[in-house]
């Protein structure tokens, strides 16, 4: 399998609802779990790219482009966007859909960065 084939079959897509247990008091999703949700697909998206132990080194830029209110779908699309000899980098896309339409706007933009470990949890080799 070439790297971009290992790239596409690894892509990561999960939709969740926006539920107001998960909002902040402006009703609309909470930054910190939409960047919890982000890291999660970053972490999916990586360990599917490698199937090896990865863990999360930084986030690189998030960017919060609209809010997203309570009572819609959100869509979590990672992506690999960097590989080097033991780190990663995955891009992590948020979408909003309003429940009742077809309206979708892209809303927030991500990168998480990885390393892989071994047994030891020092760094290793990612396995293209």
């Amino acid at each position: 399998m070439t790297i971009e084939e290992k790239i596409k079959a690894s892509e990561t897509r999960i939709f969740k609802a926006v539920f107001p247990n998960t909002t902040n008091h402006y009703d609309t999703l909470f930054g910190g779990t939409a960047m919890h949700m982000m890291d999660e697909v970053a972490f999916i998206t990586a360990t599917r790219f490698s199937r090896q132990r990865m863990v999360t080194v930084s986030s690189d830029r998030i960017d919060f482009k609209m809010p997203i209110a309570a009572g819609t779908i959100v869509e979590l699309i990672g992506t690999v966007s960097h590989i080097g000899n033991t780190s990663m980098k995955v891009k992590v896309e948020i979408y909003v859909e309003q429940m009742y339409c077809e309206d979708r706007e892209k809303a927030v933009t991500g990168e998480f960065s990885f390393v892989a470990i071994d047994e030891h949890k020092k760094p290793t080799a990612i396995i293209k």
